[in-house]
């Protein structure tokens, strides 16, 4: 039997085996999310819980590899999906750069090490990842060609890392993390909506149902605007005083209000303007509105 050589084929090395880690790991989102549950570290200590520059490291590695792999099994899943789109066809898994076996081989060492890390640090932070984890692969992935509720179902998983910081730094889950919690859970919905929105062609084309109403409809632009409202509300609820131990001045909580009302804005531009660029500006505008207000949160702790 003769083999065939493919002479088109670039050479692997280090740098393009890298570059295919950060792809199949996604890991400008990776670092994203690491930098939520950092954000939650630095909110949650404090003398009776001090600041340890492990605990800190172990919390950004740990989180790094529970988020790889979160992204690496959603590829595995949807790998005939992504090869549908444009936006995906050529990544990892659909291209043929990366192997099937391969990638859960390196999905689950990613598993594991995040696992070991995350429980070196407490069994709660350890507890939630694994919960993250597996809503996001097993629930959220499964119902995006199903129903819009996956929306739903993935905020859960999508705003655990911004809790799972204060429990890394306090092994404890209370009012404070469940704060954080309902902050991030509430901002999935403005932010996937938007994604859903400008990119609705492309993931007709996979059969993916991202919109509530599964349409560019005036409905699914008023609850873009409900739920940012909702975000605005869950983002102040810290200045009034009933969060234990998470606090927010009033100072603070102005500069909190006007990013959320110039979110707000761009939601309600997208119910009046109804296409793909108002859709889109809504998600940019929303990724830096999550990023200011986390560090708005932390320099007020710090001031204070």
């Amino acid at each position: 039997m003769k083999t065939i050589l493919n002479t088109s084929e670039k050479p692997l090395s280090i740098g393009t085996l890298f570059a295919d880690f950060k792809e199949i790991t996604k890991a400008g989102l990776a670092v994203s999310v690491v930098f939520s549950s950092i954000v939650g570290y630095l909110l949650g200590f404090s003398e009776e819980h001090p600041f340890n520059w492990v605990t800190f490291i172990l919390l950004g590695v740990g989180g790094y590899c529970m988020v790889g792999a979160s992204n690496v099994f959603n590829q595995i899943i949807e790998i005939d999906l992504d090869a549908k789109m444009e936006r995906t066809k050529n990544r990892p898994l659909p291209s043929g750069r990366i192997s099937k076996q391969n990638a859960f081989v390196l999905g689950m060492v990613l598993t594991l090490i995040g696992l070991a890390i995350l429980y070196a640090i407490n069994p709660k932070t350890a507890m939630f990842g694994a919960i993250s984890i597996f809503l996001y692969t097993s629930v959220y992935t499964p119902l995006k060609t199903v129903t819009p509720l996956s929306v739903f179902v993935g905020a859960f998983p999508g705003a655990i890392p911004f809790m799972l910081g204060w429990v890394a730094a306090t092994n404890t889950f209370g009012i404070e993390a469940g704060t954080l919690f309902l902050i991030q859970f509430f901002w999935q919905f403005p932010h996937f909506w938007a994604i859903g929105w400008f990119l609705y062609k492309d993931y007709e084309k996979a059969g993916f149902f991202m919109l509530p109403t599964g349409k560019q409809d005036k409905k699914t632009a008023l609850q873009t605007i409900l739920y940012t409202v909702w975000l605005i509300i869950a983002s102040l609820i810290p200045v009034v005083g009933f969060t234990g131990d998470l606090k927010l001045s009033l100072v603070a909580a102005v500069f909190v209000l006007l990013l959320g009302l110039w979110m707000l804005y761009y939601a309600v531009k997208l119910y009046k303007e109804m296409d793909e660029k108002a859709a889109k500006k809504l998600m940019l505008v929303s990724v830096a509105y999550i990023s200011l207000l986390q560090l708005v949160y932390v320099i007020d702790k710090f001031l204070q």
